[in-house]
């Protein structure tokens, strides 16, 4: 599988890392807890079996094109009552724009990952895998009432086979 991401500004980055610090100080699920090196904040837009050729390079100039876009974390929220617990993200027109364009660019990719398509996309950056919606609450207490604001600033490709990073862009 390949995805194709949005990585952020060094600030909401440094954010989300104190986020997934103050959940595993709480004794709570965190992502904090995966040390591989790619695992970062990021926001996924699109995952497929592989990319049509001449994608990458398609996705690498559709991000310079766009970034960096603000943007403001929203609630926290457990997807589906036991699976990762999130930060949304509301989308704004520009961000929705870009998501339309990553899957017109992939249009032709094969095994398009049904739940990043647009209409059924749940935009968020992840906190925790494997969350009980029962520790939301104390989830949300430790995290703040209030998402950290910044820009997604560059976009990578996540490829699962072997578990590397690709800077598209």
């Amino acid at each position: 599988m390949r995805t194709v991401e949005l990585v952020c500004s060094p600030e909401l980055d440094a954010a989300v890392r104190a986020g997934w610090q103050r959940l595993a100080a709480a004794g709570l699920p965190s992502l904090a807890r995966n040390t591989h090196p790619t695992n970062r904040p990021h926001l996924t837009l699109a995952a497929v079996d592989d990319f049509p050729p001449g994608a990458a390079a398609r996705l690498g100039a559709l991000f310079a094109e766009v970034l960096p876009l603000p943007v403001r974390l929203d609630d926290i929220q457990v997807l589906d009552g036991s699976a990762p617990l999130v930060w949304s993200i509301h989308p704004d027109a520009s961000l929705t724009a870009l998501h339309a364009a990553v899957w017109d660019v992939l249009r032709d990719a094969d095994g398009h990952h049904p739940w990043h398509a647009p209409g059924r996309w749940r935009p968020h950056l992840s906190l925790a895998l494997r969350f009980r919606d029962a520790d939301a609450a104390l989830a949300r207490a430790v995290l703040g009432p209030q998402g950290p604001a910044g820009s997604f600033v560059a976009g990578r490709s996540y490829h699962s086979a072997d578990r590397s990073v690709t800077p598209l862009g």
